[in-house]
């Protein structure tokens, strides 16, 4: 699977950015998905997943009300709704995905950057 993530760039603080993870190579019907975090200096973190069903959804506590996760399988493709942007938000942003949600992230595509203002 080839995941290819976009959609972020530069807004104010309070704004909103709706990224995109087009996946090729393989349908994803069969992927848990998810959307991981990094900045400089910093560990990759954690940030929203969805199961293969689309059915279970999970948060980090940061990002919890303010960012949504979703799937649509018939174009590949996984979305990360970002709402109320923060600041601390800025980041690389990357998607990753993992047959029928088992065990790490096998496959991960190059990141976008998210860039919030004050």
């Amino acid at each position: 699977v080839q995941l290819q993530a976009s959609g972020g760039g530069s807004v104010q603080a309070g704004g909103s950015l709706r990224l995109s993870c087009v996946a090729s190579g393989r349908p994803i019907s069969m992927y848990g998905m998810g959307w991981f975090r990094q900045t400089p200096g910093k560990a990759r973190e954690f940030v929203a997943r969805i199961d293969f069903r689309g059915a279970v959804v999970v948060y980090t506590d940061f990002v919890k009300g303010r960012f949504t996760i979703s799937r649509d399988s018939s174009k590949n493709t996984v979305y990360l709704q970002m709402n109320s942007l923060k600041p601390e938000d800025t980041a690389v942003y990357y998607c990753a995905a993992r047959y029928v949600d088992s065990g790490e992230y096998s496959f991960w595509g190059k990141g976008t950057q998210v860039t919030v203002s004050s």
